[in-house]
């Protein structure tokens, strides 16, 4: 499994180069974009420093079967992707949104998970679009109603949220964080 590191940063952030376990990230202008290096280990979370003391932080990334799953940013998933990114998570609390295209509800929500996603640094958002290609993982997941939403830990799923309800969702994803 090979890990991606990704780099926010402060606007005002100057160029600088860092090392960080043996690979090297650099830290470019805002405007020219960032580039990142790769590393063979997960749960990385520093401060990529520069020269005037402020820092970007470096969040990881899961890359399985192809996919990569990053943390702050919702990713598409597959019935192909789901578990294997799902296991490769090692105890990280994974939230899936089941959807579908033509759902209403679903498209009204879709922005508010993915604030979700940038709030909750430390658990993985995941969209599994609900066609007929992952049909066989949406029964196999138990969906009667789009949207809904899985919360899992430890590869189990641990609380369900059915319908757009934001506030559930918030509530369901602290509560199983916090045991």
């Amino acid at each position: 499994m090979a890990m991606q590191i990704s780099i926010s940063s402060p606007s005002s952030m100057s160029s600088s180069q860092i090392v960080s376990s043996g690979a090297r990230m650099f830290c470019r202008d805002r405007l020219r974009g960032w580039r990142s290096g790769e590393f063979g280990f997960a749960g990385l979370s520093r401060k990529c420093g520069s020269d005037r003391g402020r820092g970007a932080a470096v969040s990881a990334s899961l890359e399985v079967a192809g996919a990569v799953a990053v943390v702050g940013k919702v990713t598409e998933v597959d019935k192909d992707t789901f578990w294997p990114i799902v296991s490769a998570a090692e105890g990280k609390v994974v939230v899936l949104d089941m959807y579908t295209r033509w759902c209403g509800p679903c498209r009204v929500i879709a922005p508010k998970f993915q604030d979700l996603s940038e709030k909750y640094l430390d658990v993985l958002f995941l969209k599994l679009d609900c066609n007929q290609e992952n049909k066989s993982l949406a029964k196999e997941l138990g969906i009667r109603v789009v949207p809904t939403f899985k919360i899992l830990k430890g590869g189990k799923v641990a609380k369900e949220v059915t319908g757009a309800k934001f506030d559930d969702l918030v509530a369901a994803i602290d509560a199983v964080r916090n045991s």
